[in-house]
């Protein structure tokens, strides 16, 4: 019998997985323990075995495809089964239904055809939608309206003031009639081509037009359109055509221009008939009068100046504009959510140190020349770390809303940058590990995280985390809490520096780390005194092994 197979949690905080990998085909044989294929989940990429023999019948979701747990993976059975009611899931019962509604009599399909015509919109009523009044603006608030209902409106008087993505901008009627009705109350926004208001004659029946509206009714004059000849319609294209070359759009002898224009072209005496439109419809704007350069009208007067002496032409750099658009993996977009909900929902706050290394460098030395020992200096701060949490448990708990969660145990949470993002492997019990037990627990867990061998427990219950950038050279940096810890240490690179000591200059070796705490959880005084005893440790190494 054949095995449905669905998309795996593969760790607690997974939602969704995408296959990135298929390891079997079609028709191939799979015995129990085959790896299927490789999943990404929200925290790594990992092999998904299988728990049945048989032939793989149907892949479910293909390479690239994400998607959300339980939801169809793949199918195993015999080879040859039928699996197309496993596929289709709904049998033969919605048959009956259907031969049910097909033994209707065909007066009723009559009817309904005939009462499901969308009604027509009466002559002279005109529908006003939410203008597009930016390239980007998908949804306006009208700010305020200026004229009501009942109110008489003519072609060019301001109907509304409505707010944009850019800008609070005056919204004119392009109709004459009476406003009867308004879609949009002040205040309210809504997407681009909504109703916003209706304009008619005085007396029309404002509901019925809804109605039509609703239904996919078209106005009578549109209707007329549609029956018009080819013919009218190529005398239309011509005209619209002449209309682009225009100065501006016009309607009759009006020509179309915001207020504020309007306004500007009268100060200055700009005629408005020579002013090319790049608004709506051809619309001039306020852009358009001040870049207006009138030309034949500038001639006299460029005859009796001097000819200006010729430029010389710019060369000017001629390249190709190129993007590309990469799908987010689900880690990516698990990281985005998870740093986002951290950063937005737990008050952040920094604390800043320079520890002198010169005695943690001559420890490491040491210890380093011993046989089979090998450790770094991100080992040592870990080692630091555990112990200063010992000293200061309110820096190890958990904001519960309504309480705090003491955590008496303590798991190093260690950031390693793999290819899709960031993973955040868990030392467990990272206080009861030595030097050398902590160096070579975090490089194994590192190189199985980067070579997607790490298992989902493997990367859950931190209680604090250290991120490390000094191999790449940081000097000071700030991290993102790892919810649900309290804090997290950012360890820069070790700086060899002047130093004072003693009162006299000498070289020195210095290393700043940086404490990013919630206020929520560690107060300010708190996690000072967690710093002081994390150089305390880490400037007198001898301590740790004490």
């Amino acid at each position: 019998m054949a095995e449905v197979i669905n998309m795996p949690r593969l760790s607690d905080t997974m939602e969704e997985g995408t296959v990135a990998k298929w390891l079997k085909k079609v028709g191939d044989k799979v015995e129990e323990g085959d790896i299927l294929a490789e999943i990404e989940t929200d925290k790594a990429t990992m092999e998904f075995e299988s728990f049945h023999e048989g032939t793989l019948l149907h892949i479910g979701i293909e390479e690239g495809d994400g998607a959300p747990v339980d939801s169809l993976l793949a199918i195993i059975g015999e080879e040859g089964e039928d699996i197309s009611g496993l596929l289709n899931g709904s049998g033969s019962s919605s048959e009956a239904p259907k031969e049910e509604s097909s033994s209707e009599p065909e007066e009723d399909t009559a009817s309904e055809t005939e009462t499901s015509e969308p009604a027509d919109i009466p002559e002279g009523v005109e529908i006003v939608t939410m203008p597009r009044l930016s390239d980007t603006m998908e949804e306006g608030t009208v700010a305020s309206w200026l004229k009501n209902v009942g109110d008489k409106v003519e072609e060019g008087d301001i109907l509304a003031e409505i707010e944009t993505d850019k800008a609070t901008m005056e919204f004119e009627s392009f109709y004459s009639g009476t406003l009867l009705h308004i879609g949009i109350q002040e205040g309210e926004g809504a997407p681009v081509d909504s109703l916003l208001a209706i304009i008619g004659p005085e007396g029309t029946d404002v509901d019925a037009v809804l109605n039509a509206q609703s239904s996919g009714g078209s106005s009578k004059k549109s209707a007329a359109k549609k029956e018009a000849p080819k013919d009218d319609a190529a005398n239309a294209e011509e005209s619209s055509k002449k209309e682009e070359t225009a100065p501006a759009t016009q309607d009759g002898q009006r020509i179309f221009a915001s207020p504020l224009a309007k306004k500007i072209a009268d100060e200055k005496g700009i005629n408005l008939a020579d002013v090319k439109g790049t608004g709506d419809n051809g619309r001039i704007v306020k852009k358009d009068i001040e870049n207006f350069k009138p030309s034949s009208q500038a001639a006299p007067t460029a005859e009796k100046t001097e000819a200006a002496p010729a430029v010389a032409p710019v060369a000017l750099p001629v390249g190709e504009e190129s993007v590309e658009e990469v799908k987010n993996s689900t880690m990516r977009k698990v990281i985005a959510k998870r740093l986002g909900e951290s950063k937005f929902s737990a008050p952040h706050y920094y604390l800043t140190i320079e520890v002198d290394m010169d005695n943690a460098k001559a420890s490491r030395a040491q210890i380093n020349s011993l046989p089979d020992a090998k450790v770094s200096f991100n080992d040592m701060v870990l080692k630091a770390c555990a112990m200063a949490l010992k000293k200061h448990p309110q820096v190890n708990t958990s904001w519960n809303g309504d309480s705090m969660i003491y955590k008496h145990h303590i798991h190093m949470g260690v950031a390693v940058a793999v290819d899709e993002g960031l993973v955040v492997p868990v030392v467990k019990f990272a206080d009861q590990m030595s030097l050398t037990q902590l160096g070579t627990a975090v490089k194994d867990l590192a190189g199985r995280a980067r070579n997607k061998k790490i298992k989902p427990d493997e990367m859950e219950g931190s209680t604090f985390t250290v991120s490390n950038l000094g191999m790449f050279g940081i000097q000071e940096f700030t991290s993102i809490i790892n919810q649900p810890n309290s804090a997290i240490l950012s360890v820069g690179a070790i700086v060899d520096k002047p130093v004072v000591k003693n009162g006299e200059i000498v070289a020195g070796s210095t290393m700043k780390v940086t404490l990013a705490c919630d206020h929520r959880t560690v107060d300010g005084a708190t996690g000072a005194q967690f710093l002081q005893t994390l150089r305390a440790y880490l400037e007198n190494p001898v301590t740790m092994l004490a």
